[in-house]
């Protein structure tokens, strides 16, 4: 292929041979593409492939084997990502989200565009926890799980109080909560919550306040929607189970 231009998100980077290194970069145009960076410590665009910087660059972009890097004309690291040990570990998680959903080489500007905003929001120090529902909660379909959380599996019903059923994949209004005695007994809040993080656009995000109680009502049901239906391991997540321990004492 040509020389084509793009832009992308450095995703990480790895050491290969002695001075060369392989850097994954999720284009705009491309989908996740790994490029060969050949003496990597002495390369001009050293400074331009750190983890969490946004590029526009032009490229050799091949289907087959390794792609390659002819000039990069802006980088743009994401600061207080890259400072904040808090906010790099949410980070990571939507990147590492982002990775396993997609394909290597697939095209998907959607994807790229939603992983950005979402980034942006956390770099302008928007709550990087209620982002990283929103994510979570929009990007599951990209794993095959399609759930309505703004209706009865019944009636159809959309006024009142909810709870979710695994047993028929979707939400029991109150009327019909006797059809799964196993079901979730959430608090009516998270479904609604829920219901409308599936909807929202960070485009036009609204300012969110959630109590640090329904931020862990919310996180105990998202882990498991996730390991219901998902089942995917995701490093990061495990860094950002444990911060509660600790946070007070990073803070």
């Amino acid at each position: 292929m040509k020389n084509v231009e793009t832009r992308g998100l450095v995703l990480f980077s790895r050491h290969y041979r002695e001075q060369d290194k392989l850097v994954k970069i999720f284009t705009e145009r491309f989908g996740k593409r790994m490029f060969f960076v050949k003496n990597a410590g002495k390369s001009r665009f050293a400074s331009s492939l750190q983890n969490f910087t946004q590029l526009e660059l032009l490229g050799t972009i091949n289907d087959d084997g390794l792609s390659f890097i002819s000039d990069i004309s802006e980088a743009r690291p994401y600061q207080f990502i890259n400072s904040d040990i808090f906010a790099q570990a949410y980070a990571s998680y939507l990147v590492g989200l982002s990775d396993v959903a997609l394909p290597d080489n697939h095209y998907d500007a959607p994807l790229y565009g939603f992983l950005m905003k979402s980034l942006d929001l956390i770099e302008e120090k928007i709550d990087m926890v209620v982002v990283t529902y929103i994510f979570e909660l929009q990007v599951m379909s990209r794993f095959g799980a399609q759930l309505d959380f703004g209706q009865c599996v019944f009636c159809h019903r959309k006024d009142l109080p909810m709870d979710f059923s695994y047993k028929f994949n979707g939400c029991l209004c109150r009327n019909h909560f006797d059809e799964d005695m196993k079901r979730s007994h959430l608090d009516p809040n998270v479904i609604f919550l829920c219901y409308s993080f599936m909807a929202m656009d960070l485009e036009k995000l609204p300012s969110i306040n959630l109590s640090d109680d329904m931020k862990k009502k919310i996180r105990v049901f998202v882990d498991a929607l996730y390991d219901h239906y998902i089942g995917v391991q995701i490093k990061a997540k495990k860094f950002i189970d444990g911060l509660d321990g600790w946070a007070d004492i990073m803070r």
